[in-house]
């Protein structure tokens, strides 16, 4: 027995509205894609000629579906998500890389235009979303990342492997102090540039979306402190170690933090030309800052 794909999509589009998930038409097509082996424009290509679908993936696209339905992310369901010009592996036990987060990298790709053989470190990598973004645009420098939690380590190593980007991937605290880090000792001081998107929300504060509050991981969430700039601020000075005179810090934040964490880095006196800039939906996002000479 077989059904039009579109009256698939069509049903699965209504189950994820009443689920509230924000964007159900899209999520619909995106797991029909998942299932079938296509991208999302394949799919609404096969919808538009009539295209058919047997019991088999009936039966898997509609699991798929009541689980997303239920807001478990739909990135942890295709177990991928798209950063810049990668396709990531996601899952269970790592932060997923939100499309805001990647202009951070033209930040840095900024910073490093003219240098020859520039050093770059990721302090927070997670899925190792930045590091590898910056190897795949950057062929020229050596990139290092930084990640605490163990599961996320496994899945940025898993990305490393499987993009074949040559990112040195170090198990350490990204607020210790990296001379003591035999992997990040000989980087202190001559780095050029240090990206992060580090845990920034204020403790107590519970995210609105199920699927941040419910499935990314704690220790990529929260920042420390009430205000949720105690890690941050953290990783800023483990930053300003490794940065030579004149490098760059590029760090991420809530968008009620670009008056807050500009101020706190300028007050160290560690950092000059404190910078925030908005993201595409005009919101407060990235602070970048020059390592005091």
């Amino acid at each position: 027995m077989t059904t039009s794909l579109r009256s698939a999509v069509d049903a699965a589009t209504a189950t994820l509205d009443e689920g509230g998930v924000p964007a159900p038409r899209t999520d619909a097509l995106v797991l029909a894609g998942h299932v079938l082996g296509f991208d999302r424009g394949e799919v609404e290509r096969r919808m538009v000629l009539g295209g058919e679908v047997d019991a088999g993936f009936l039966d898997r696209f509609a699991g798929l579906v009541e689980e997303r339905a239920t807001r478990v992310p739909l990135q942890h369901l295709t177990g991928s998500a798209p950063f810049r010009h990668l396709e990531l592996h996601v899952g269970p036990g790592v932060f997923v890389p939100r499309p805001e987060t990647e202009q951070a990298v033209d930040h840095v790709l900024a910073a490093l235009d003219g240098i020859a053989a520039p050093v770059v470190v990721d302090l927070c990598t997670g899925s190792g979303a930045l590091a590898l973004a910056v190897a795949d645009e950057a062929p020229h420098a050596r990139v290092a990342a930084v990640e605490l939690s163990e599961l996320a380590l496994a899945w940025a190593a898993r990305n490393i492997e499987t993009t074949g980007l040559p990112v040195e991937l170090v198990a350490a605290d990204a607020t210790a102090d990296p001379a003591g880090v035999p992997a990040l000792a000989d980087l202190v001081g001559r780095v050029d540039v240090v990206v992060s998107n580090p845990p920034y929300i204020p403790v107590g504060m519970v995210p609105l979306d199920p699927e941040v509050a419910e499935h990314d991981p704690d220790i990529a969430l929260y920042g420390g402190s009430e205000d949720g700039l105690a890690i941050p601020l953290g990783v800023a000075a483990t930053a300003a170690t490794l940065l030579r005179p004149g490098g760059l810090l590029v760090m991420e934040h809530a968008d009620g933090q670009g008056e807050s964490l500009p101020r706190a880095l300028a007050a160290t006196g560690a950092w000059v030309e404190v910078s925030d800039h908005d993201d595409l939906a005009g919101r407060p996002r990235t602070t970048t800052a020059r390592r005091a000479q």
